[in-house]
């Protein structure tokens, strides 16, 4: 915990590996876990055996591309591709957010059909997009840190393009072969100057965990973003679980944003703390974020 009122919330390295600084933090037991998938009802009410219906439910847009290629030089605009990945266009930038492209999630997706499969697909692919001078990264779960987009990304826009990533996790996306690479922690600051304008980019607190495989347990940090322009600011809160005193310090210091990312789903099982459900996640606007939410 913190130690004093007004005191910013620190991530805490022990023995190698990363905690959450307050309490209550319970990590996700196998057993629960299990106890919940076996007698719990079913919630998400997705008709995927009706493709009429999750059509008109999911529908899938195709992005006006012209639009996208301006950059929204003096507003804001936003396209949501899936889950936690967002294309956002402000002050003549764009940033992806925890891109995924792939159609399933998993260390082995990329060559075999195993791991939770999308919903719906992307309403572009990689080749599609304009050009993109950030992509931020939350943490490193599969559905948030997919190989085959990261290559894909890397391919395209080479040395041009900066990924922003959490403490301990540049190693990674250089052995992949990404150039341009800035780790953080939490409330660490960088400056860049891109397209003729200062932007700051700033690691932030969230509730959450870390794990690729079998023995990197929370070696890797995990976050939230925040970045500011000269004329907008977003905030992407990537996965949390709901923690109003966080969200209160990151809107005291860096608010108010033009535009807030909160996660909504994945909060079954209730002793998952590492995400927020919808009710908790409209509290967070209460907390600190006075303009948009966008629900991710």
């Amino acid at each position: 915990m913190a130690e004093a009122a007004g005191e910013l919330f620190q991530a805490k390295k022990v023995k190698g590996c990363w905690e959450n600084p307050w309490e209550p933090w319970q990590q996700p037991g196998l057993w629960a876990f299990m106890r919940w998938l076996l007698r719990e009802k079913d919630n998400k009410n997705i008709p995927l055996n009706n493709e009429k219906e999750l059509s008109e439910t999911l529908p899938v847009q195709t992005p006006e591309f012209d639009r996208l290629l301006e950059k929204s030089p003096d507003g804001l605009q936003v396209m949501w591709i899936g889950h936690a990945s967002l294309l956002v266009q402000f002050d003549g930038i764009s940033i992806l957010t925890d891109p995924i492209f792939s159609d399933r999630c998993s260390p082995v997706s990329e060559y075999l059909p195993i791991g939770p499969k999308r919903y719906r697909p992307p309403p572009c692919g990689v080749s599609d997009l304009p050009g993109i001078d950030i992509v931020v990264i939350s943490h490193n779960h599969y559905d948030h840190l997919d190989l085959p987009t990261v290559r894909h990304l890397n391919e395209r826009f080479g040395s041009g393009l900066r990924w922003y990533v959490p403490m301990d996790m540049r190693s990674w996306f250089l052995d992949v072969g990404c150039q341009n690479v800035i780790e953080l922690v939490w409330w660490q600051e960088d400056m860049a100057s891109i397209n003729k304008n200062d932007f700051k980019f700033v690691c932030t607190p969230c509730q959450h965990w870390c794990r690729r495989g079998v023995n990197d347990y929370n070696k890797a940090l995990w976050c939230s973003w925040v970045i500011k322009g000269p004329q907008n600011s977003f905030f992407f809160a990537g996965d949390t679980g709901y923690q109003s005193q966080v969200f209160k310090q990151i809107g005291q210091k860096y608010g108010p944003f033009s535009i807030a990312a909160i996660p909504i789903g994945n909060y079954e099982p209730r002793c998952n703390c590492g995400h927020s459900s919808g009710v908790q996640s409209s509290l967070s606007r209460h907390s600190c974020f006075k303009n948009w939410i966008l629900p991710v």
